[in-house]
């Protein structure tokens, strides 16, 4: 939870490199017959460019000097900046400080060069940065703060008047040692228990509270929902882990993750709602959870839809088609199995409602939902 607030800040200072990296050495890895698991993420986050490729070297020994190996990997970097999808809610927040003309800055450890590459990509965010600090810039990277020093200092801010936001841990030391307010957006899942040095932990950038910290609070939550842009999954239903109907008396109709990896990497773990179909039987209000959930500590990220609706029997194998129209809170780990299911129940009745009002209603009629459907379940 946050500490309780002392501290209003004026400014912020972002750094938003993101997954581009892991794409990359994927591809790359393979090449050597080495398989990117992810699991060195955490070693990568927030380092230098060179100091990145040697952990990668050491840790899949691979026959090559780190020079080497980034001399190798920095070419197919910069081509596939063009592919950087931002950090899910980057958008809506510098869009947000923005508008409020609060000043921000981007400070990172890349070279000034390639995060100027990177955010041409994205429409109108160079307008948004009063001033961008590359790691090139500065006699030491973070976790020295000096890189927010510097941002601080072309902004023409008191560092303690400035509002870090960061995913790695060598940001979060650094924007502390600066002395500044530091907010974590953990980039490796299930890592949120290192970045207690933060002032505040948030699962994603959907979940800032700006307002905690004296900046103008966001004003698009409607009824306890955050609209997004409907996104859309399908695929059969598949038996879960039996914990749904039997532990938590909540029947969920799970979908595998599997194939379906970069979509769930682009929006964070955490409770969404809107309409699920069912090929054979109709359009129906859904909540669904995704994510790593806490309290049952699973393995992959899981996609979890409860159709509200009372079903008779059982419909595995049945295609699933879901439209995603907004989110309604993180993931977060109850202290008992009664706490969950009471919130399973609140999240229920929010979506419920929601999804009459007519932001939310007009995507019934989605094609989508019912594009595999048979003529003949249209009378049933």
């Amino acid at each position: 939870m946050a500490k309780p607030l002392k501290k209003f800040v004026s400014c912020v200072i972002l750094d938003l490199d993101d997954g581009v990296v892991s794409e990359v050495l994927k591809g790359f890895l393979a090449k050597y017959g080495k398989q990117w698991d992810g699991r060195e993420a955490q070693r990568i986050v927030g380092k230098t460019p060179l100091e990145a490729a040697a952990a990668v070297v050491e840790e899949y020994g691979l026959p090559c000097g780190k020079e080497e190996f980034l001399a190798e990997l920095q070419p197919v970097f910069y081509a596939q900046l063009c592919n950087i999808k931002p950090l899910p809610g980057a958008c809506r927040l510098l869009k947000h400080l923005s508008g409020h003309g609060v000043p921000m800055a981007l400070a990172s450890n890349s070279p000034r060069g390639s995060i100027e590459s990177k955010i041409s990509y994205h429409q109108g965010w160079k307008d948004y940065f009063s001033a961008i600090v590359g790691g090139d810039e500065v006699t030491a990277g973070k976790p020295s703060p000096e890189i927010f020093l510097e941002a601080a200092k072309r902004l023409n801010r008191e560092p303690s008047s400035c509002l870090v936001i960061e995913d790695s841990m060598p940001g979060v030391t650094a924007g502390k040692a600066a002395g500044m307010e530091v907010v974590a957006v953990p980039s490796v899942p299930k890592q949120a228990h290192l970045y207690t040095s933060a002032d505040e932990v948030i699962n994603s950038l959907l979940d800032l509270q700006p307002e905690k910290w004296g900046l103008p609070p966001f004003q698009d939550w409607i009824e306890g929902t955050l609209p997004t842009e409907p996104w859309y999954i399908s695929g059969p239903v598949i038996k879960g882990f039996g914990r749904g109907s039997k532990v938590l008396g909540i029947p969920t109709a799970n979908l595998s993750p599997k194939g379906h990896s970069s979509l769930l990497s682009e929006h964070p773990s955490g409770v969404y709602f809107g309409w699920a179909g069912l090929s054979t039987r109709g359009v129906y209000k859904m909540v669904m959870s995704i994510g790593w959930n806490p309290y049952f500590n699973n393995a992959e990220k899981t996609i979890e839809p409860w159709l509200l609706h009372e079903f008779t029997e059982d419909f595995y194998g049945e295609e699933l088609r879901l439209v995603i129209v907004g989110y309604l809170r993180p993931e977060v780990n109850f202290p008992s199995l009664e706490s969950l299911i009471a919130k399973i129940h609140e999240d229920k009745r929010i979506a419920e409602r929601a999804l009459d009002l007519p932001l939310y209603s007009k995507h019934k009629d989605d094609p989508y939902l019912s594009s595999s459907f048979h003529s003949e379940s249209n009378h049933s």
